[in-house]
């Protein structure tokens, strides 16, 4: 089977940026995934992709890891992506892409425009934050955005936050993997990609620490919310095209 390496190029660019922007790189991946391959292929990816991003990430950020976020987040999120995982099975392929092209343009656009919005530091929003995200990712293949901001709320230094989320993401990869697998996302096809993008979810992790040390994370953050918006434009743009004839 041919391998598109362009895509495997894109596949870097969004590591390094959801590195740096503390988004994840599943918000850019899935997205630009969807121009290549159909919706399902790229949950199946996705998955594959995360688990081997996220212990890069815990590798190179392990520093600081919050116990208690673990737990209050954690747990939900692993219990709500297997729900939503088994749902999305259940859900038109359309349907999906519509949702995912919404949600990139309605988060992105609120919080260049609302920048204050904050999550207060509380237990049950943590849990909601959790369950949210797990779901999310369950359904859509990205839920770091929601699960970021829950985390902004109790003020992690920066790579208590990147360590926390990644052991987050990685348990909630690890669960929807199965279940991705049980619901025939993950193919022959996936698994070509398999070593490529082994690869590139730690060359991307370790430049994008790299990055982070001379770019404020501020500042990077602004132009990852920009990059959503775009991706998410397009993503609506070209389901427009695809879904009129």
């Amino acid at each position: 089977m041919k391998v598109n390496y362009f895509f495997l190029l894109l596949a870097l660019l969004a590591e390094i940026i959801g590195t740096v922007g503390g988004f994840g790189s599943s918000v850019f991946f899935v997205p630009l995934g969807n121009f290549y391959f159909d919706f399902y292929s790229v949950l199946g990816m996705t998955a594959i992709f995360h688990l081997s991003s996220n212990l890069s990430k815990i590798f190179f950020f392990k520093k600081g890891l919050d116990k208690m976020l673990l737990l209050y987040i954690c747990l939900p999120s692993v219990l709500f992506v297997i729900i939503g995982g088994f749902l999305s099975k259940l859900v038109q392929t359309a349907t999906l892409e519509i949702v995912l092209g919404i949600f990139l343009v309605v988060f992105s656009l609120l919080f260049l425009i609302k920048s204050e919005i904050v999550v207060l530091p509380k237990k049950k929003n943590a849990v909601i934050g959790g369950t949210l995200s797990g779901f999310s990712a369950g359904l859509l293949g990205t839920g770091g955005a929601i699960r970021g901001l829950t985390l902004a709320a109790f003020n992690l230094e920066k790579s208590a936050f990147i360590a926390t989320s990644a052991f987050i993401d990685f348990l909630i990869d690890f669960s929807r993997t199965f279940v991705y697998y049980s619901n025939g996302y993950i193919g022959k096809q996936e698994l070509t990609y398999l070593p490529f993008l082994l690869v590139i979810g730690f060359v991307g992790t370790y430049l994008g620490k790299k990055i982070l040390f001379y770019i404020p994370q501020g500042i990077f953050r602004k132009l990852s919310l920009v990059l959503i918006l775009l991706i998410g434009l397009a993503t609506l743009a070209q389901l427009i095209v695809k879904y009129s004839y």
